[in-house]
């Protein structure tokens, strides 16, 4: 059962706590397109409108997801600075996104039906 609280969640706590659900899926997601560094991956989620993610983030997940078998690392020499690591999906990875991928499709679809099932009134408290 969940508490009922006195105040209505904040959108922007609610955003978190979808995004922590979603957010190793969805950066497998953006390596299988293209391999990434770090800060170019914080620029891809904040393009698909996730807003400011930061760093702090972003690269203890690639560290565990490394370590797991889900991506690879690799030093690429950058034109502007120190060589800097470039993340890549694995074969482990492309297992587990596709998984992943299948399990949130059948999430959202059930959470989907839920909201819009006939009978429900969205001003009822």
């Amino acid at each position: 059962m969940i508490a009922a609280e006195s105040q209505p969640t904040d959108d922007n706590d609610r955003q978190t706590q979808l995004l922590r659900g979603a957010l190793d899926m969805c950066l497998l997601a953006l390596l299988a397109r293209e391999p990434a560094h770090g800060y170019e991956l914080v620029r891809r989620m904040e393009a698909a409108g996730f807003g400011a993610i930061s760093y702090g983030t972003i690269y203890p997940l690639l560290t565990r997801m490394r370590r797991l078998g889900l991506v690879a690392d690799e030093q690429q020499v950058s034109p502007t600075g120190p060589p800097r690591k470039v993340y890549a999906l694995t074969g482990r990875g492309r297992i587990h996104l596709d998984a992943w991928q299948k399990q949130w499709t059948r999430f959202a679809d059930t959470v989907g039906a839920i909201l819009t099932a006939p009978g429900r009134n969205p001003t009822r408290s």
